[in-house]
């Protein structure tokens, strides 16, 4: 049976989330005979993150976030902004050529959709995989707006947001599993042309997307939820997760991508 890296939830600020993720990335480049990596973390202080092609100029409200003690990180991944305070955060870190997620986009989305569901309803939510993104929806500046291909929903809720990324051969996959949403907040930090329109965009977004909360039979901690998550991807891919800490190699790339992560160059590109 093969096995997979599994690095169990920890607590890091945005800039250094986002450059573990891209040193574990970088370093199975180099080397991809490296095992693939499963990770889940949380974040410290809340972030807003900003998919890599967003503009921030046109959609971050700089002084809402001084105001309110929120980081703003730019991630290498695309999509919308997401505002990270009360999750569960995942990333899979994998050559495209492995058995389980290799081919289209699509695919390895829902082979990664079908474990992370298998994990969820373990814990009593009754998600689904949304099989077809709405084509005609056109969105907002902010993440969980609709779901898309092979995401997880709750009764057309969007409940996972994840985004994904391939760079020489490597897929890093990441998205964000909410216990509990701050529609207000997420909605006070980006740029609107007033208030009518913030509440309605407030309005429209809890008719789309859900957290977990809303639609547990029962309270869920993080560290069940991720036990459970495990237990699906052990099932789903046919694999073993063996815990592990970051490598040394690991640790030193972190060091040097966290200054990018944390320059107004990076975060403030477009």
């Amino acid at each position: 049976m093969k096995t997979w890296r599994y690095l169990p939830y920890s607590v890091f600020t945005g800039p250094e989330n986002m450059a573990i993720d891209e040193s574990i990335m970088e370093l199975m480049k180099k080397d991809n005979s490296n095992q693939p990596v499963l990770r889940f973390y949380g974040w410290k202080p809340a972030a807003l993150s900003l998919g890599y092609a967003q503009s921030y100029a046109k959609e971050v409200d700089e002084e809402a976030c001084r105001e309110a003690n929120i980081d703003v990180v730019r991630r290498p991944t695309g999509g919308r902004a997401v505002l990270h305070q009360y999750e569960l955060t995942y990333s899979i870190i994998v050559p495209e050529s492995e058995e389980h997620v290799k081919g289209t986009i699509i695919k390895s989305y829902l082979k990664i959709s079908e474990a992370l569901l298998k994990g969820i309803n373990a814990v009593g939510v009754p998600a689904e995989i949304v099989a077809q993104a709405n084509s005609s929806h056109t969105g907002t500046a902010a993440c969980f707006d609709a779901p898309s291909w092979y995401e997880l929903a709750v009764a057309g809720k969007k409940l996972v947001g994840s985004a994904q990324m391939r760079r020489d051969g490597i897929l890093l996959q990441h998205g964000s599993i909410i216990l509990h949403f701050d529609t207000e907040l997420l909605f006070s930090l980006l740029k609107l042309p007033n208030e009518e329109v913030r509440q309605r965009l407030v309005n429209s977004f809890k008719a789309k997307a859900c957290a977990l909360d809303e639609v547990w039979t029962r309270p869920v901690t993080i560290d069940e939820l991720e036990k459970e998550i495990c237990l699906g991807f052990e099932e789903i891919m046919g694999i073993k997760l063996v815990p592990a800490v970051l490598s040394k190699e690991e640790k030193l790339m972190t060091e040097q991508l966290v200054k990018k992560y944390n320059s107004q160059e990076w975060t403030m590109k477009r």
